[in-house]
């Protein structure tokens, strides 16, 4: 799967997105900030609510972790996202933070995924075993050569 647009994923960051639905857990929540963490870059950012200044997520771009990673997503999905264009999407994963980086754990079963032309967001379940709801970070440590 080509995902050289998650780089165009992090020049759209600092645009509001809409969850329609909201997110797993926070449905009430419909619009929020993506604010990178690193300017230019995507690989963690800040999902701060617009109603809410005490709710904020950190996501990461599962392909920095995961180069195979390979999310699939059914009809309906794309249906909700406003496209059936692969190209016009980003994906991110929500972590949860440990007290070490080792113990940070991301959700790769369950992907953020935003539609970059109308800034449409949908959390989706995917359907597959490969991946879980709970990795541990330290899963992707790449080894020294």
């Amino acid at each position: 799967m080509d995902r050289e647009n998650t780089k165009k994923g992090a020049d759209d960051l600092n645009e509001y997105i809409e969850f329609e639905e909201g997110i797993f857990g926070f449905e009430q929540e419909k619009r929020f900030l993506p604010v990178a963490l690193e300017e230019g870059s995507d690989a963690i950012v800040y999902l701060q609510s617009a109603e809410n200044e005490e709710l904020s997520f950190v996501m990461m771009n599962p392909f920095l972790l995961k180069e195979d990673y390979n999310p699939e997503l059914g009809k309906e999905d794309y249906e909700k996202l406003g496209t059936s264009d692969e190209k016009d999407l980003s994906y991110y994963v929500l972590c949860v933070i440990g007290n070490t980086a080792g113990e940070s754990k991301v959700n790769l079963k369950c992907p953020i995924v935003v539609n970059n032309v109308t800034r449409q967001a949908r959390q989706v379940i995917l359907n597959t075993d490969e991946y879980g709801f709970r990795h541990l970070l330290r899963e992707f440590e790449k080894e020294e050569a």
